[in-house]
C-alpha cells in the first residue's frame, strides 16, 4: 500500500481557515519550523473522519509560544503549563498548542516533563503511533517517526514503543486505548497493546473517578462500543473500574437497537444497560455522576420491569403512581432482550410512555369538606380511596360518580355524626 506523504492545504478545510492560519502565523513568525499539526486533525484527515480539534507542537518553551501569540493579539490561557500546553483563543475557537517535551519521571498519574526542540523525542512520549503523525501547516508535509499512517488508514490503535512502558506513564491510557479502539479500530485489537492492559489493569484504582467516567463515557459514546467493551472485560479492564458491570451482553443489544432504530448513542442508557438496576446509588457514587444522572438512574430503578404483555391501561395505571421517564429508558434497554413480536410490543408501549399526560384526579380536599366530611388524617384517607377507585376504573369516573361511592368505601370523618 502506497502511503500518503502530505495532507493537501487546498483541500483540507481546517487548514486553510482564518482562524487556524491566525495561530500558525504567530508562531511561524518566530522562526522557520516553529509550528506543526498534530494528533487527531492528522489522524482523522488521513481516516477521512471529521476534525473537530486542532492541536499545534511548537519547539518554542510555553512562555514564549504564549508570548508569541500574545504579540499577534490572541487571548492566551494557560491551561496545562506546567505541562507545556497554552490554549489560543482565534475567532473565538480554542487551538491547544503544547511545546515538544518528553517525560522524564511519572507516577502513573502525573509526570515531569523536560522541554525541547527534537520532534522525533516528542513522538516518543505520545500514547499511540496515529497521534504522533505531525503535519507542516504550510505544505501539508507529513513526518511519520512513529509509523502511524499506515495504523491509521488499517484502523489499528498500537502504543508508540513498549505499550506496558506508556501505560505505566499514566494508567488511565488503558481506557484511552478502548476508547479510540471503539472509534478508530478495524478487527481485533493489537494483540500486545491488550495484553498490556490486562497486565497493567491494577494501576487503574489510583485514578480519580472523575478522569475514569469521561473515558467511559467518550468511549460509550461512539457510535457501535460494543467490541471495545466486550474486549474490555475479556481483559478485565471493566471489572476493576466498573465492578457493576454485569451485562455487557446485554449493553451490546441495545447498541444493535439503537442502531437498527435509528437511535443516536446514549452513553448514560449504555451504562445503564451494563449494570444491575440495584446498584444504581453504587454506580452513581463510585463515578461520581452528576445529580441528573443520577436521577435518571433512579427513574429507570423506579420504574420497574418492563413486561411485554401488559395493556396500556395497566401502563397508565403504573404510570400514575410512578415516575414515567425511567420506563422510556427501561423499555429501550428490555428491546434488546426479546424477541420480535416481544420487541415490537414494549415499541408500542414506549411510544405510548412518550405520549402519555397524567390525568387530573377530579376530586379535591374542598370537594369533600362541602359535602360535609372533616378535615384531618380520614379525609386524607379517604382522598387515597377514592383516587384508589379511580385508578382502577381507568380514570373513566367522574366527580359525581366517585363522590357516590363514598358509602361503599367508608365514609370516613362527616359532620353530623356519620364519622
Amino acid at each position: 500500500m502506497r502511503l500518503p506523504d502530505r495532507l493537501d492545504p487546498k483541500t483540507t478545510d481546517w487548514m486553510r481557515d482564518a482562524a487556524t492560519r491566525k495561530v500558525v502565523e504567530a508562531l511561524q513568525a518566530q522562526g522557520p519550523d516553529m509550528a506543526r499539526f498534530v494528533g487527531g486533525c492528522v489522524r482523522n484527515t488521513l481516516m477521512d473522519r471529521p476534525v473537530d480539534d486542532i492541536d499545534i507542537a511548537t519547539p518554542l518553551p510555553p512562555e514564549k509560544a504564549m508570548a508569541a501569540l500574545q504579540e499577534a493579539g490572541l487571548h492566551v490561557v494557560p491551561t496545562g503549563i506546567a505541562h507545556g500546553t497554552v490554549t489560543a483563543i482565534a475567532d473565538g475557537r480554542p487551538f491547544e498548542v503544547t511545546s515538544l517535551r518528553e517525560d522524564i519521571e511519572t507516577d502513573g498519574r502525573h509526570a515531569q516533563v523536560q522541554f525541547g526542540t527534537d520532534w522525533e523525542k516528542d513522538s516518543r512520549r505520545r500514547d499511540f503511533r496515529f497521534n504522533a503523525i505531525y503535519a507542516d501547516p504550510d505544505s501539508g508535509a507529513l513526518y511519520d517517526p512513529q509509523h502511524g499512517i499506515e495504523d491509521a488508514l488499517k484502523g489499528v490503535v498500537a502504543f508508540v514503543g513498549d505499550p506496558e512502558t506508556r501505560i505505566k506513564e499514566d494508567y488511565l491510557r488503558i481506557l484511552r486505548y478502548f476508547r479510540f479502539f471503539a472509534w478508530y479500530g478495524s478487527g481485533r485489537p493489537d494483540r500486545d497493546a491488550v495484553k498490556a492492559c490486562a497486565r497493567c489493569k491494577d494501576g487503574m484504582a489510583a485514578l480519580s473517578a472523575e478522569r475514569i467516567w469521561k473515558e467511559l463515557e467518550k468511549l460509550l459514546s461512539a457510535p457501535d462500543p460494543s467490541r471495545a467493551l466486550r474486549w474490555m472485560r475479556t481483559a478485565e479492564v471493566l471489572q476493576v473500574i466498573l465492578p457493576e458491570s454485569i451485562h455487557v451482553d446485554r449493553a451490546c443489544a441495545l447498541i444493535a437497537i439503537e442502531q437498527e432504530q435509528g437511535w443516536a448513542p446514549d452513553p448514560l442508557l449504555r451504562l445503564m444497560a451494563m449494570i444491575d438496576s440495584r446498584r444504581w446509588a453504587k454506580v452513581a457514587a463510585r463515578l461520581k455522576l452528576s445529580n441528573a444522572q443520577k436521577n435518571r438512574l433512579k427513574a429507570w430503578h423506579d420504574a420497574g420491569a418492563v413486561d411485554p404483555d401488559e395493556d396500556y391501561m395497566d401502563v397508565s395505571r403504573r404510570f400514575y403512581r410512578k415516575v414515567v421517564a425511567g420506563y422510556v429508558d427501561a423499555a429501550r434497554i428490555a428491546m434488546g432482550t426479546l424477541d420480535e413480536r416481544a420487541r415490537r410490543r414494549v415499541q408500542d408501549l414506549m411510544e405510548f410512555a412518550q405520549e402519555w399526560e397524567r390525568p387530573v384526579f377530579p376530586v379535591q380536599a374542598r370537594d369533600l369538606i362541602a359535602e360535609g366530611y372533616k378535615e384531618g388524617r380520614e379525609l386524607g384517607d379517604l382522598l387515597w380511596d377514592l383516587e384508589d377507585e379511580w385508578i382502577r376504573s381507568g380514570f373513566a369516573l367522574s366527580k359525581s360518580e366517585l363522590i357516590a361511592k363514598i358509602g361503599n368505601l367508608g365514609t370516613g370523618g362527616k359532620s353530623g355524626g356519620q364519622g
